[in-house]
């Protein structure tokens, strides 16, 4: 009998402890949202992955943008504001209708409507300083107010951007 409760003790050890125990919670990241509120907008086989850096992302969500291929009429999708001027500055896309995920909303808006807070405490996506955006300007402000950062308009936040590149 003390062999089998041995047993079992040493098995609940390995399978995580006793059934009656809390699932380990993974940490997440304050880019995420679920897959089911995440919007992909891009088709195909790597659809859930950015069209850059292949970052995924639902996991980078509150940092997506998303853009027209002028010559193909295609959809791309990106983890960050960085993917967007990569592939704008230096793979020379042609791209339009600019979108942006709103950090507050977590839905598409136009980018060049957007307000950016550049350089919050929050963490960053794929470059040094962090640039989230948001529809209305009072919600910038108040991400300002609580994380630090700068609050612009999409052109400056772009400008930030090619900086990365600079150097």
């Amino acid at each position: 009998m003390k062999q089998l409760f041995a047993i079992l003790a040493i098995a609940g050890l390995l399978l995580g402890g006793c059934s009656n125990s809390e699932p380990k919670k993974m940490q997440s990241r304050f880019q995420s949202v679920p897959e089911s509120k995440a919007v992909i907008l891009q088709k195909g086989k790597h659809r859930e992955s950015c069209a850059i850096c292949g970052m995924h992302l639902a996991t980078f969500y509150k940092t997506n943008h998303a853009a027209t291929i002028k010559k193909s009429g295609e959809k791309k999708q990106y983890c960050s504001l960085h993917c967007v001027v990569h592939d704008n500055e230096l793979n020379k896309t042609d791209m339009y209708n600019l979108k942006v995920v709103d950090a507050q909303t977590l839905k598409f808006i136009p980018a060049d409507k957007a307000y950016y807070v550049v350089g919050s405490s929050k963490p960053a996506t794929m470059s040094k300083t962090s640039k989230y955006a948001f529809a209305r300007h009072s919600d910038a402000a108040a991400f300002a107010k609580k994380y630090g950062g700068t609050v612009m308009k999409f052109y400056d936040a772009y400008n930030v951007a090619i900086k990365d590149f600079t150097k």
